[in-house]
């Protein structure tokens, strides 16, 4: 049984796909997630014996449990101020060195994280060489690797990548991601099966606003603006704010009740653009549909945003208990199996 900790837990996408790769041989036995919101989504769908932490800054290293695996989706804002030079001690005030501090007094056997595809660009490299320096200075090999969402069974182009650092001590010589898993599917794969509420359709007046936006930009030479998706290609990349729903806009024109459920300007638009439900955008990161939806949308459509697709971690969390297997053999003369 690998004990495992969620750190930055959000709704619990890390811990769904490591959960699913390693069945019943992976226990979680600490949980920190500051947002109250997506604290009231994971209880919902994760029932443990034990309360959901706070802030993980506030929290002394020593009220962490042990654990074999560190699992962490630390938020990409903690290096947006960072300007790492010495490593460790760099890496105080930032998000990371949490997950560092909690490493370097544990020694799980295993770390992971995630986070945007940016990071590997950050002040022109310099803090992932850092990040990485820093996981090795603790005695880890480390590998990651960008990998995209849509090569995994989900219509989503969602780059990020994926660090898997091993303690020194079992690492293996290597480590391959996978590079793809899952059969490709599309929008209307993901769409709600019966006709959804008026509430997700735009009304005629914000839809023109918004073509008056992207129209404005057109002028710039600027590409901003809402797009409407064809139900047969994929879905821009979901976030929580900004256009986050207005870049993955689609035509359904199952609508037959045009009465608003909300106080809106204008009326219904009949050329039935929506958006996408928090249902859909729950497919688009691969939660199952038993996956409980207890909050309010404008909640649920954030924390999908800053959520993970969790096929891609399952088929990333099977690559490492393979690995975790394999290295706990012993030989008959006493050396660790190292044929993976």
């Amino acid at each position: 049984m690998y004990k495992s900790i969620d750190l930055f837990a959000g709704i619990g996408g890390i811990r769904m796909g490591f959960e699913n790769a390693f069945k019943d041989t992976i226990e979680t036995v600490f949980v920190s997630e500051w947002d109250e919101k997506a604290q009231e989504t994971y209880k919902a769908n994760f029932k443990d014996s034990f309360n959901i932490q706070g802030d993980i800054t506030k929290i002394p290293t020593t009220d962490i449990p042990t654990h074999d695996i560190l699992l962490a989706g630390f938020p990409c804002q903690a290096f947006s101020l960072a300007g790492f030079k010495r490593g460790f001690e760099d890496a105080r005030g930032t998000l990371f060195f949490d997950v560092a501090r909690i490493a370097e007094y544990h020694r799980p056997k295993v770390i992971f994280c995630e986070n945007v595809k940016n990071l590997v660009r950050h002040d022109r490299g310099k803090t992932f060489k850092t990040l990485k320096r820093i996981l090795e200075d603790l005695d880890y090999n480390v590998f990651s690797k960008v990998l995209n969402s849509k090569n995994f069974g989900v219509p989503q182009n969602r780059e990020r990548i994926y660090i898997v650092a091993f303690r020194k001590d079992i690492a293996p010589i290597s480590f391959e991601f996978p590079e793809t898993s899952g059969t490709k599917v599309s929008i209307k794969d993901v769409m709600e099966e019966n006709e959804v509420s008026s509430k997700y359709y735009l009304s005629d007046v914000y839809l023109e606003s918004l073509r008056r936006h992207k129209a404005r930009h057109a002028k710039k030479g600027n590409g901003f603006g809402y797009e409407i998706r064809d139900l047969d290609d994929i879905a821009l990349a979901i976030v929580c704010g900004g256009m986050g729903r207005e870049r993955n806009l689609i035509i359904d024109k199952r609508l037959t009740d045009f009465t608003p459920k909300t106080h809106i300007k204008g009326s219904i638009n009949r050329e039935y653009v929506r958006k996408m439900t928090p249902r859909e955008w729950a497919r688009l990161q691969g939660f199952p549909d038993t996956f409980k939806l207890p909050v309010a949308d404008t909640h649920l459509y954030k924390q999908f945003g800053n959520s993970v697709t969790v096929p891609v971690i399952e088929a990333i969390a099977k690559r490492i208990k393979e690995e975790l297997g394999c290295l706990g053999e012993t030989l008959a003369n006493g050396q660790k199996c190292m044929c993976c």
